[in-house]
């Protein structure tokens, strides 16, 4: 017998995923922009000087789709590519003074968007799901792991 959808933990978490990205790109469309590239801006301010590879890597996509987001950023002139002081072969991205104001009405916007998703809710109860979302993050992560483990023929 098939659950329904709302008592479903797997079906519920990839729904409340998807509404918040359903917003968030409605949202950075009417700055001009994509979610794409706002996720592009906030890990460049997490992680200043990081590679397109390695900013491919978090962001789960491809590097030429990196590499595209980054032009686009480029020409708005929010971010910049320099070149690593150690491999002239590698370009290091950078936020630029532009990028300021964007990132300001993204945090403003995260900070909305999350009292929206927690509204009703106690504190605790946030901090609750909180915890068991991170747990779920570090189990999957650990599976991974221990699937690529098990793996090896060695």
């Amino acid at each position: 017998m098939s659950q329904l959808p709302e008592n479903d933990l797997l079906f519920t978490l990839y729904d409340v995923a998807r509404l918040m990205r359903v917003r968030a790109d409605q949202r950075a469309n009417l700055t001009g922009m994509t979610r794409a590239q706002w996720v592009v801006l906030v890990w460049l301010e997490r992680r200043p000087g990081i590679t397109q590879q390695e900013l491919a890597s978090l962001v789960e996509v491809e590097p030429i789709t990196i590499a595209r987001l980054v032009d686009r950023l480029e020409a708005r002139q929010c971010v910049e590519r320099r070149l690593d002081p150690n491999d002239r072969r590698v370009r290091r991205l950078h936020l630029l003074p532009d990028a300021k104001p964007l990132l300001k009405e993204i945090h403003a916007y995260r900070r909305a968007l999350e009292r929206m998703v927690t509204a009703g809710l106690p504190k605790q109860d946030v901090a609750c799901v909180l915890n068991a979302l991170n747990a779920m993050k570090t189990n999957l992560l650990d599976e991974k792991r221990d699937y690529a483990d098990s793996s090896d023929p060695s």
